[in-house]
């Protein structure tokens, strides 16, 4: 008997939680979504201190401040500080990425005033002791380390270095390189603070059991008498090293399999044909059943995996394939790939193999919202890109809404095959000979640090 495939039942309604939104006479934002289920409030400080903001020689700084402010204030040092967290039932955890910056906790809504003044304290009064900062520059250091031995990590990063012009700050890391992360001094991080972290640059988010009136009147007791000047937006510069399609072979000996990276610059986030090419990307490479998984993997078994993503970002970041493949099918791997962005271009979606990719995404698209920390980090995004409040409620419309013509006008703008850039990471000796037989102009040799 043949098995037949269950049919996907209606959606269940799902209504994203209600944002409100206010501002405090400082310039300090405040957004609360109320989710009364449990006594847990989830706070979320949104900053506008992304490693876009980076300058030149620099690049990490950011990333350390981010990282620092949770290593002490001026009035509790790095061990007192956890302990305090940990006394209210709470940790702590900052970071950022290329748009801004989060500083978030999640506590009962009984000790949230407690926990909120604590977090204010870390915001506004970090204290950046220089031995903390080596630390963390010490640990970062050793990832550049680790990273030149990792391929996955180095593809990444070869990737982004070769595909962006030198002067734009997505040519590096977002934590920045070793030449970079070396030079910042805690005066660095110090002036980074003051200029970004600042009331006006931040939007403080409440997911939970608390009222805009809790939040307003703990907020106004945490922050009230913080002040600081109105930051600049980061003038974005995502120019591309070069048009046409380049190969490039980051070179480790004897290693027995390539790490590939396949991609162009892709858009910004705000384009408006976002949701067009998310579906897109998902039957090209964004689901398991995608064409190139289906085909890499199940039909030529060249690999375990492979998928393919825009990177999005207030900039045009990078749309990128990746997968790793055995030594010796590097170039028949690569050659499918292109034939399938080739063929995302040219064929008009069957019906159902359109109704797989949007059932997917309008059905998973409610479980990644159960918590009161997905939900203030939902609304951290639509934030940063000014989505509307509305956004997520109507997200499983407009991806339903998403014909095949749709599909495939998004493929043929914003798929660009005459522009690929191939980097593979593995034995030049090996493969070498595989990539000069495909149509991707002259092959470069790269040492793990660079240089041809």
């Amino acid at each position: 008997m043949t098995a037949v495939r269950p049919t996907p039942g209606v959606p269940r309604k799902y209504t994203f939680p209600t944002v409100e939104r206010t501002t405090l006479s400082n310039g300090l934002r405040i957004a609360v979504a109320r989710m009364p289920r449990l006594p847990l409030v989830t706070v979320l400080a949104l900053v506008d201190a992304g490693s876009s903001y980076d300058s030149a020689g620099r690049e990490g700084a950011a990333a350390l401040t981010a990282l620092a402010l949770g290593e002490g204030t001026a009035k509790l040092s790095g061990g007192e500080l956890v302990e305090q967290f940990e006394r209210l039932g709470t940790g702590f955890d900052s970071g950022i990425d290329w748009d801004d910056a989060v500083a978030q906790l999640t506590v009962t809504t009984e000790r949230l005033g407690a926990a909120l003044e604590m977090l204010g304290e870390v915001l506004t009064a970090p204290a950046f002791r220089p031995a903390d900062l080596e630390r963390l520059k010490s640990e970062r250091l050793a990832e550049l380390l680790q990273l030149q031995a990792e391929p996955r990590g180095l593809a990444n990063e070869k990737f982004s270095e070769l595909l962006y012009a030198p002067k734009s700050r997505y040519a590096k890391s977002s934590a920045g390189d070793r030449g970079s992360v070396s030079a910042i001094t805690v005066s660095d991080v110090g002036a980074f603070h003051r200029a970004h972290y600042t009331p006006s640059s931040t939007t403080l988010i409440f997911a939970g059991d608390v009222t805009m009136e809790l939040a307003v009147q703990l907020a106004e007791r945490a922050f009230g008498g913080w002040s600081g000047l109105t930051v600049a937006p980061a003038i974005v510069n995502d120019d591309i090293a070069q048009s046409g399609r380049f190969g490039h072979i980051v070179h480790k000996a004897d290693a027995p399999q390539s790490e590939l990276r396949v991609g162009h610059r892709g858009v910004k986030r705000n384009h408006s044909d976002y949701f067009p090419i998310v579906v897109m990307n998902a039957l090209l490479g964004g689901l398991f059943s995608s064409r190139i998984n289906l085909n890499l993997r199940e039909r030529n078994a060249f690999t375990y995996g492979a998928s393919s993503g825009f990177d999005w970002r207030r900039g045009a970041g990078p749309f990128v394939v990746a997968t790793a493949v055995k030594t010796e099918v590097t170039g028949p791997a690569i050659r499918e790939i292109l034939f399938e962005v080739e063929r995302m271009r040219e064929e008009t979606m069957q019906p159902d193999e359109l109704t797989l990719a949007t059932d997917y995404l309008t059905g998973v698209f409610p479980i990644r919202y159960e918590t009161t920390r997905a939900v203030a980090a939902a609304i951290a995004t639509a934030t940063v890109y000014g989505l509307g409040d509305d956004y997520y409620t109507l997200y499983r419309e407009r991806v339903r809404a998403v014909t095949a013509a749709d599909v495939r006008s998004a493929a043929q703008h914003h798929l660009h095959p005459e522009s690929m850039l191939v980097v593979a990471v593995g034995d030049a000796a090996s493969i070498r000979e595989s990539l000069e037989a495909l149509d991707i102009g002259v092959i470069q040799v790269h040492g793990t640090e660079g240089g041809s």
